[in-house]
């Protein structure tokens, strides 16, 4: 491996080391990339998502077509060549090897404030926590252990977007709330829980129009795509503020239907539905 001629000299100990794997694997040593070749990014990523893992399991893992003795084979010769440049420098014991703690990873910062937010903790800067993770992790990579902490991490983002909307939301900042939701339904435009913040959000501003308005966009989006309705849970956010609509659209049918039922347009649906006549 080697950085552009603006970084330290081979010689010089690393101390702003930083690994991206979100959006594609980067290597960098000051305002410098570090270039590596492919089979060594392959190692240097696992390492980085799988810390403390043994040897055993980390070989498994890159060469899972191998047999156990030459896939460890194959590890101890990625680490020597790894251990030869101080752009990336490891941390081992006998069976288990980490990078060190000096090289900062940023899957480690999204996953640090995620927990943050689950604890209940405020982000300590909202831009960033919003655009974290923003990318997959790894592109174009297709291994089973990237797609599963691919799938892992988009998942941890969605709930921690969320969680963000509701807790400003429930602190009556609903513009920090909508900006939250959104990019929650930016990731994942199929993804109900950001669509229900949105309805929920306009609601608390009292923006009818704006809720009802976000309701029809995504339930004609569901409908496009999947042919399903929004849930139950969902419709019954604008129970209230459509009842008035309902009542004004309630129209008597030209005779009482067996059963003494009359008909009316429900706006949530466009369907006819029957209700019982309790005139009598």
């Amino acid at each position: 491996m080697a950085a552009e001629p603006s970084a330290p000299t081979t010689g010089e100990h690393p101390n702003d080391v930083r690994l991206h794997l979100l959006g594609g694997f980067r290597l960098t040593h000051g305002a410098a990339p570090v270039v590596v070749p492919r089979g060594l990014q392959r190692v240097i990523a696992l390492i980085g998502l799988r810390p403390d893992a043994t040897r055993a399991h980390l070989a498994g893992l890159l060469w899972p077509e191998a047999g156990e003795d030459r896939a460890l084979s194959s590890l101890r010769t990625a680490l020597w060549r790894l251990r030869q440049d101080p752009y990336c420098p490891l941390t081992t014991t006998a069976d288990t090897i980490r990078l060190d703690p000096l090289v900062r990873v940023d899957v480690d910062r999204l996953v640090q404030t995620a927990a943050r937010v689950r604890d209940g903790q405020a982000p300590e800067d909202a831009t960033e926590a919003l655009a974290a993770g923003r990318h997959d992790l790894l592109p174009g990579w297709y291994e089973d252990w990237v797609l599963t902490d691919r799938e892992r991490l988009r998942q941890l983002r969605l709930h921690m977007l969320e969680q963000v909307a509701a807790q400003h939301l429930a602190a009556g900042r609903h513009g920090e709330a909508l900006e939250a939701a959104l990019e929650a339904m930016a990731a994942e435009p199929l993804r109900e829980t950001p669509h229900r913040l949105v309805v929920r959000i306009h609601l608390a501003e009292s923006n009818a129009f704006e809720a009802v308005h976000a309701f029809y966009v995504y339930r004609d989006l569901l409908l496009r795509e999947l042919r399903l309705e929004p849930s139950p849970a969902m419709s019954a956010l604008l129970d209230e503020t459509l009842e008035p609509i309902r009542r004004a659209t309630r129209v008597p049918a030209e005779a009482h239907h067996p059963g003494g039922r009359a008909r009316f347009a429900d706006p949530l649906t466009h369907r006819s539905r029957h209700r019982p006549d309790r005139s009598r």
